[in-house]
């Protein structure tokens, strides 16, 4: 609960940086005491510009399992191993994503490490993208309304769909 109350104080007293580009100053300022910058980054409206690119889920099998972004594959985060990612080119547009972007830094990190390319991270990652109204479907692909929120603490992030703790 402490660390709660520690980035509700950050968030408040930064206010919105020039790499805010959620729907929320709070949560973009959130999001900037979090980075560490060491994947590039590309907003919701970037992605969708990308021509031929791969989406990598990075979060629980449980997460992913309720619902994600799609064509989206899931590697995991906790139990990441790179064999998942071993037919994907190197030189592959890969964006990696999870709930709010932190998960997805470091498996991005790992990434990078292992020679691929092209990696970034989804700015404000599923979140942002059920935020500004964008689908997800669940584990048979169909569109769905809910979205696996990771926790209360961090689900008051997510202001669209149905939340899903389990």
């Amino acid at each position: 609960m402490r660390i709660f109350w520690i980035l509700m104080s950050l968030v408040l007293t930064t206010g919105t940086t020039s790499l805010a580009q959620t729907g929320s100053p709070m949560y973009g300022a959130m999001l900037e005491t979090l980075y560490k910058k060491t994947v590039p980054l590309v907003t919701v409206t970037e992605l969708k510009k990308m021509p031929n690119v791969v989406l990598l889920d990075t979060r629980s099998k449980a997460e992913y399992d309720v619902s994600h972004l799609p064509n989206a594959q899931w590697v995991g985060y906790d139990d990441f191993d790179i064999k998942r990612v071993q037919k994907i080119a190197k030189q592959a547009n890969v964006v990696v994503y999870c709930s709010v972007g932190v998960r997805s830094e470091r498996v991005g990190e790992k990434l990078l490490g292992a020679g691929y390319e092209h990696i970034h991270n989804l700015y404000g990652s599923l979140f942002e993208w059920v935020n500004e109204g964008n689908p997800v479907v669940d584990q048979q692909g169909k569109p769905t309304q809910r979205v696996h929120a990771y926790s209360r603490l961090w689900g008051v992030w997510l202001n669209k769909g149905e939340k899903v703790y389990e």
